[in-house]
């Protein structure tokens, strides 16, 4: 059965949902401190985690997915190769194109972060919540994954 519309139930879904995202970006800000401090762009990021989902693609491939001019994305490619996180090889099945992919460096970063950022919300849960909130935490976070459901 579900709740009469009224405007408290509008309010506080209103209210909530400022709530939600005033934390959401404090975690996400907190999370991002513990993976380990790096000057990348957040376009740089999302190139990088492109590549990392969707392998190796040529730079007007990555400009297409990321919704940007070749000349824009060939910038970001050239910064990224410059600071060690992607290399190029030629394309197998067109010699005239370079494919970008993750360096080792790269992967190892990605991974060390993604390893830091796990181990301070694990420990931080443990510190700061009991059994039952843990418990809460969870009932909450099924119901966050229904948010995002399609």
């Amino acid at each position: 059965m579900s709740d009469p519309v009224s405007p408290y139930r509008d309010e506080r879904a209103s209210a909530l949902a400022a709530e939600l995202r005033a934390i959401l970006g404090k975690l996400k800000r907190k999370l991002r401190e513990q993976g380990g401090q790096n000057d990348l762009t957040p376009s740089q990021v999302s190139v990088l985690l492109r590549i990392e989902k969707d392998g190796p693609a040529a730079v007007s491939t990555l400009a297409r997915a990321e919704g940007m001019r070749p000349q824009s994305m060939s910038a970001i490619i050239t910064s990224l190769l410059e600071a060690g996180l992607v290399c190029g090889a030629p394309d197998p099945n067109d010699r005239r194109q370079t494919l970008m992919a993750l360096s080792r460096k790269c992967q190892k970063w990605l991974k060390d972060g993604r390893a830091a950022r796990q181990d301070w919300l694990t420990t931080t849960i443990q510190k700061k919540l009991s059994t039952h909130e843990q418990q809460k935490l969870a009932s909450a976070v099924e119901l966050l994954g229904r948010l995002i459901e399609d």
